[in-house]
């Protein structure tokens, strides 16, 4: 079977290696593939490997062989998924290779918006703290997360390890998911649906897919219900915040501050209005981009390729 890689750079930019895809089939992997070039490419694939470039209707009906599509990710709504039902084509995603890592950016840029950590090195750089007539120095009010409340929405795999870590810091936690289970061994949990948890809590911590219901759900509306304290974090797809209605809501004081990974559109564009926003943190779509993430992406890419093969694929999201 042929094999095309349609963007291998941003999971293997040269410190990963392809060998157990190579072993399995012929394979030629693009580090990038422009979309007027992405027919062309794999026009004779009968498997294709895509991060984030898209494959819809129009291009589905262009690859005659196409068999196969492996997303090099956990979202997976670059790829037509009811298209490639229709033509017999399985599609599979890596579900869960990233936990770990996004979690640990989470309280990184949470932890940056209550200690102001990058800051204050800044400041001493600067010589601040040797100008100061004390023996410690603070530009920044400093914020203890003992004793406040972290609202997490999409409480899955991801979302529960965040609340792990929170309740180790020792924070309150509210859950919102669509099906709720059992959180009876969390003695500081709760479930609320989303008004509530965005009234409530200190710090609302994104974990949810995007999907047509959650596209735009942090709006300028729901904005409007959070404290006026509160931080906002994003660590799972950028659309959905709109990214106006929170740059409004930083400059305007409605809440205090954000930390994002994503934006609506990526790479951003110049003009984002989240670029000139008030104590708004952005980081650019890093979570998952450990090594050790990105090599159990690899190794977990292989297992689906393996299942596929042997007609038992595993991971299928169509």
């Amino acid at each position: 079977m042929k094999i095309v890689v349609l963007d291998g750079y941003t999971l293997n930019p040269g410190d990963l290696s392809w060998e157990g895809v190579e072993k399995l089939a012929e394979v030629t992997v693009y580090d990038r593939t422009p979309a007027d070039q992405i027919v062309e490419r794999a026009q004779d694939a009968d498997i294709v490997f895509t991060n984030k470039t898209p494959l819809d209707a129009a291009t589905l009906d262009q690859l005659p062989n196409l068999k196969f599509i492996s997303v090099l990710a956990t979202g997976f709504n670059i790829v037509d998924i009811a298209t490639a039902k229709k033509k017999g084509v399985v599609v599979s995603n890596v579900p869960g290779y990233g936990t770990p890592s996004v979690v640990q950016l989470t309280f990184a840029l949470l932890l940056e918006l209550t200690l102001h950590v990058q800051r204050h090195s800044d400041s001493v750089r600067d010589g601040k703290w040797a100008r100061s007539v004390d023996f410690c120095f603070w530009d920044y009010p400093l914020i203890e997360l003992a004793g406040k409340t972290m609202g997490i929405i999409g409480f899955g795999s991801i979302g529960e390890k965040v609340a792990d870590v929170a309740t180790a810091f020792g924070m309150n936690i509210i859950g919102s998911k669509r099906h709720r289970t059992d959180q009876s061994h969390r003695p500081n949990f709760k479930w609320a649906e989303i008004p509530e948890l965005l009234a409530e809590s200190d710090v609302v911590s994104i974990h949810t897919p995007l999907v047509p219901e959650t596209q735009g759900l942090i709006n300028k509306e729901n904005l409007a219900l959070m404290k006026p304290s509160a931080f906002l974090l994003n660590t799972s797809r950028g659309p959905i915040i709109v990214d106006q209605d929170l740059a409004d809501a930083l400059n305007n004081g409605v809440i205090a501050g954000a930390g994002i990974d994503v934006l609506s559109k990526e790479p951003p564009l110049p003009d984002n209005p989240l670029f000139t926003a008030k104590n708004c943190l952005i980081t650019p779509h890093i979570a998952w981009a450990t090594t050790e993430a990105r090599a159990r992406l690899m190794a977990i890419t292989v297992e689906n390729l393996a299942a596929f093969l042997d007609g038992k694929p595993v991971n299928v999201v169509n």
